[in-house]
């Protein structure tokens, strides 16, 4: 089976009101579909990853495989502003039963192939095992460029396991940096120390991780980016939604008892965004079936329509 699959015309759908004014649009009108994932030009990638077997394998809640066409349909009916013209919907990648590594791979060449064209990503996970693949994609399409990762996440996902998961993916960033005597970049802002064992907290200082924890993310996020910003070639951002507290965002495989309300995220991913090396970004961990009247699908949809806007 192919495990691409084109999004479907009815995802995109939404109230019209153009008859108001020719400006009046949403994004369901001005995003484009395209039927190939061969990219082309300077726009913005949205790529789907609907995958939750890295979840499976982390024994976490399931169902985060149905979130890429539930935040497209999220997205669709929200006002389309400056930036959302640059939306080109690259369809979906999925898995193959648990064959995760072959999903994982498709995942990472399609993104080196959008990044090679001049085109960003974006994409909608998926579990956290998305930033194994879209972190891949990224360094490969830029070898010789110094590229910086900051996980806005209540987990460091350094995990050792017998095979990939969901809260393996930046250990297996750090040994792919290795084997190409590249140094390894990564933040990890929004932490929790009540989520992380102190073997995960020491993998992280043995890799020199940047960590902000939740508590002290208001006084400290925007400061401690400055200096990442400023080594960055490249920066690659991924979202894990349980980053935020679990009644803002309930639809996640582990809710936060604490967390960071988004309205304190937000300042973090304009700065980053308007940077202008911000090269890909993603959204992982929603679970589309642990929602509460669509409260954490809007919620999601509304960061990724933040990060088309400011996208510089």
């Amino acid at each position: 089976m192919s495990l691409w699959q084109p999004v479907s015309p009815d995802v995109w759908q939404g109230r019209d009101d153009s008859s108001e004014a020719s400006n009046a649009l949403r994004l369901f009108q001005t995003v484009r579909q395209s039927d190939t994932q061969h990219p082309s030009g300077e726009d913005i990638a949205l790529l789907g990853f609907a995958c939750d077997e890295g979840v499976r394998r982390n024994q976490g809640r399931p169902g985060a495989a149905q979130a890429p066409d539930v935040l497209r349909r999220a997205l669709a009916n929200m006002a389309s502003h400056q930036g959302h013209e640059r939306l080109i919907d690259m369809g979906t990648i999925g898995v193959d039963g648990d064959a995760l590594e072959t999903a994982q791979q498709a995942l990472s060449e399609t993104v080196t192939a959008c990044q090679q064209s001049g085109m960003r990503t974006l994409v909608l996970g998926g579990g956290h095992e998305t930033a194994w693949a879209h972190g891949r994609g990224v360094l490969d399409a830029f070898p010789g460029e110094r590229v910086v990762i900051i996980n806005l996440d209540a987990h460091l996902d350094l995990r050792h396991a017998s095979q990939a998961t969901s809260g393996t993916p930046f250990r297996q960033l750090a040994l792919y940096c290795a084997e190409q005597q590249r140094e390894f970049h990564y933040a990890c802002l929004g932490v929790s120390r009540a989520a992380n064992t102190l073997a995960l907290w020491d993998e992280a200082a043995r890799l020199n991780v940047t960590l902000v924890e939740d508590l002290d993310f208001q006084q400290q996020a925007l400061t401690a980016l400055t200096p990442l910003l400023e080594q960055a070639d490249r920066v690659y951002l991924t979202i894990d939604l349980d980053v935020m507290p679990a009644g803002e965002m309930p639809a996640v495989s582990a809710p936060a008892a604490l967390g960071v309300p988004a309205r304190d995220l937000l300042p973090v991913i304009e700065k980053i965004c308007r940077s202008g090396k911000l090269q890909a970004a993603d959204l992982v961990e929603f679970s589309p079936g642990f929602d509460r009247d669509g409260q954490g699908a809007k919620l999601a949809a509304r960061l990724a329509w933040q990060i088309a806007h400011w996208w510089a």
